[in-house]
């Protein structure tokens, strides 16, 4: 009597195609992922999207079996509005964490082949920028679509969304203003992962204050500077106000020397003293030296020494060095020559009568 209530049950037949449902999703999913994986194992990128969504498609692959069964199941049959409508949430809300965990492992796929913590690591840090920059940035936009999916499978939700549209008047202007910021931020960040004005681990010069590119998120950008703080600055700054890259090319840099010397001062001994200085100099680069007399004023001359390096900091030091050793040098060698205020005894010299 028991066998025959239970078959003659209104949701045996679902319940039995479920049961049946879960583990063929189960076992597609098995064997879809070695063939997949064996198919894309010499592309990198999308071998690592397919380690990456492995856990989510588990959970999509089941969720999508039961939603077809439920689908099909009587439309008279208690219950099943809610239990469609409660597997349709989370079916939508483990397909956008399926399709996020994609965007997320292609781009760690990416990053991969393009690793940036070598010495010539513009090409990488190109990468490395777009790759971070586009993939929050479709990130955003997923979540956003997932949750705005699942809010309209909410009748009430529907509702209020209509009543926003229809008295979107006021309401539209104030929600525009409040979201200007973020979609001038959302397009700086497009434009600075397609231009590219500045990339991860660039030097930059902004505020008047030197530091390096460590973080571009999908609304600031995270600059380290010198000293170790950090300055925080909106993606639209770096589209719309001008600031120095010293990396846009190449990590290369003619760094310069400025100091002051007594017009008594030769220049030929100086010169060979520098020329010594920067040879002996490990941040040398080799490509180029020289030095010049570039300014005179009234009391002393301008003495400028331009010398190359491979990167920023490596300029930074070699600057510091030649500084350092001609200032021992003159004070070693020609103290009577550093820069100093001259006060002459005696009356000054009276011009003739014609």
């Amino acid at each position: 009597m028991n066998k025959e209530v239970l078959l003659a049950h209104p949701w045996f037949g679902p319940c039995l195609a479920a049961l049946i449902a879960v583990p063929l999703a189960l076992l597609v999913h098995r064997l879809g992922g070695i063939v997949l994986k064996r198919v894309t194992r010499s592309t990198p990128a999308l071998f690592a999207m397919l380690i990456g969504i492995e856990n989510a498609a588990r959970i999509v692959l089941p969720l999508a079996a039961l939603q077809m069964v439920w689908q099909a199941a009587p439309d008279d049959l208690r219950f099943i509005g809610s239990v469609r409508h409660l597997n349709g949430l989370l079916l939508i809300a483990a397909v956008t964490w399926l399709t996020v965990r994609a965007v997320n492992s292609f781009a760690e796929g990416v990053l991969a082949q393009h690793p940036h913590d070598v010495t010539d690591n513009l090409q990488a840090r190109r990468v490395l920028t777009q790759t971070r920059v586009l993939a929050r940035t479709a990130n955003s936009v997923l979540l956003v679509a997932g949750g705005a999916m699942m809010l309209m499978t909410i009748p009430g939700a529907r509702q209020v969304g209509a009543s926003l549209l229809a008295s979107a008047g006021v309401i539209g202007i104030v929600a525009g203003l409040a979201a200007k910021p973020v979609f001038s931020n959302l397009i700086a960040g497009l434009q600075i992962a397609l231009a590219q004005p500045i990339r991860m681990d660039d030097v930059l010069v902004v505020e008047g204050e030197w530091g390096r590119v460590e973080e571009i998120t999908g609304t600031f950008v995270v600059l380290r500077i010198w000293d170790d703080r950090r300055m925080i600055l909106p993606l639209s700054y770096f589209i719309e106000k001008p600031f120095q890259n010293w990396t846009r090319h190449d990590a290369q840099l003619l760094g310069s020397v400025f100091f002051y010397a007594d017009y008594g001062m030769p220049l030929a001994p100086l010169r060979e003293e520098a020329e010594r200085i920067v040879k002996a100099a490990p941040e040398w680069d080799g490509r180029f030296f020289n030095l010049r007399v570039t300014d005179a004023t009234e009391r002393s001359m301008q003495i400028r020494v331009l010398c190359t390096a491979a990167s920023s900091s490596l300029a930074f030091d070699l600057r510091c060095t030649v500084r350092e050793g001609l200032i021992d040098f003159m004070q070693r060698e020609y103290p009577q020559f550093l820069p100093r205020l001259r006060i002459e005894d005696g009356a000054p010299p009276q011009a003739s009568p014609a």
